[in-house]
C-alpha cells in the first residue's frame, strides 16, 4: 500500500506556484482523500498564459478533443486558483479518470468523493456546471472574475483568513507567531505590509514534501532533517 508520503510526492510539482490558499487546500485533500482509502495526484495546477492558449487550440487549429474553452487569461489556472486531479492507482504510477471506479470498495464511487471533500474545503466542481462539465476541475474563485484577476485585484485578507480557517478546521495557521525555515528561507505565517497574501507555513512546507513536527511551547514548526 502506497505511503502518504509517497502520493504526497506525486503532487508536489503541481502545488509550488499555486496560490497559499489552494496549496494548503489542495495537500489538505489529498490526506483526506488518503484517509478515505482513495489516492489521488494533482495533474494540474498553475498555467501560463501560453500553456492555456495552447490547449484552448487543442482540437480546434491542433490536433487532439476540445478539453477547455478558456483562452489564455480566461481561465483561474492562470492566477493559481485551480487545480485538476486524478485517482491514483495502486502502483503508484498509473492515473485513472474512471469517475465510476470504486477502489477502496466501500459502494460508493471514489471521484464522488473526492469532489465532496472538496466541497467541504471550500473548492467548487467543475462537475456541478451546468455545460461544458469539467470533473478534475476544482477551482477557488473569492468571487473575482478572471477579468478582475487580470487588472491584479487580489482576494480580501478576510477571504484568505476564512478559507484558511476552513481548510484548518480551528484556523490554527493564521497565527502570526509560527516561523518555518525551509531551504534556508524563514517563512512566517500572517499577511504581507499590504495585506494582501497570507502564508501558511505549515501547510506550505507540508504541500512541498517536508516533514513536519510544530513545538507548542517555543511556537516553532520543526522540518525533520534540518
Amino acid at each position: 500500500m502506497l505511503t502518504l508520503d509517497q502520493v504526497k510526492s506525486k503532487s508536489a510539482g503541481w502545488l509550488g506556484k499555486l496560490h497559499p490558499v489552494l496549496m494548503a487546500g489542495a495537500s489538505a485533500l489529498i490526506q483526506r482523500c488518503y484517509a478515505k482509502g482513495i489516492p489521488i495526484v494533482i495533474t494540474q495546477g498553475m498555467r501560463t498564459i501560453a500553456e492555456q492558449n495552447a490547449l484552448y487550440a487543442q482540437g480546434r487549429t491542433t490536433k487532439g478533443n476540445i478539453v477547455t474553452n478558456a483562452r489564455g487569461g480566461s481561465s483561474y489556472h492562470n492566477y493559481g486558483l485551480a487545480i485538476d486531479f486524478a485517482l491514483l492507482l495502486p502502483d503508484g504510477k498509473s492515473i485513472s479518470w474512471d469517475t465510476s471506479r470504486d477502489g477502496n470498495n466501500d459502494r460508493l464511487a471514489d471521484w464522488q468523493q473526492v469532489a465532496q471533500e472538496a466541497k467541504k474545503l471550500g473548492f467548487a466542481w467543475g462537475g456541478d456546471w451546468s455545460s461544458f462539465k469539467d470533473y478534475s476541475h476544482l477551482e477557488m474563485t473569492f468571487g473575482l472574475t478572471t477579468e478582475q484577476l487580470r487588472a491584479d485585484k487580489q482576494p480580501t485578507v478576510q477571504q484568505v483568513k476564512d478559507a484558511l480557517a476552513l481548510i484548518n478546521g480551528t484556523g490554527s495557521e493564521t497565527d502570526p507567531a509560527i516561523t518555518v525555515t525551509l531551504n534556508g528561507v524563514k517563512i512566517t505565517s500572517g499577511f504581507l505590509e499590504d495585506g494582501t497574501t497570507f502564508a501558511p507555513v505549515r501547510a506550505v512546507a507540508e504541500a512541498l514534501g517536508a516533514k513536519v513536527s510544530y513545538d507548542p511551547v517555543n511556537r516553532t514548526v520543526n522540518l525533520v532533517g534540518e
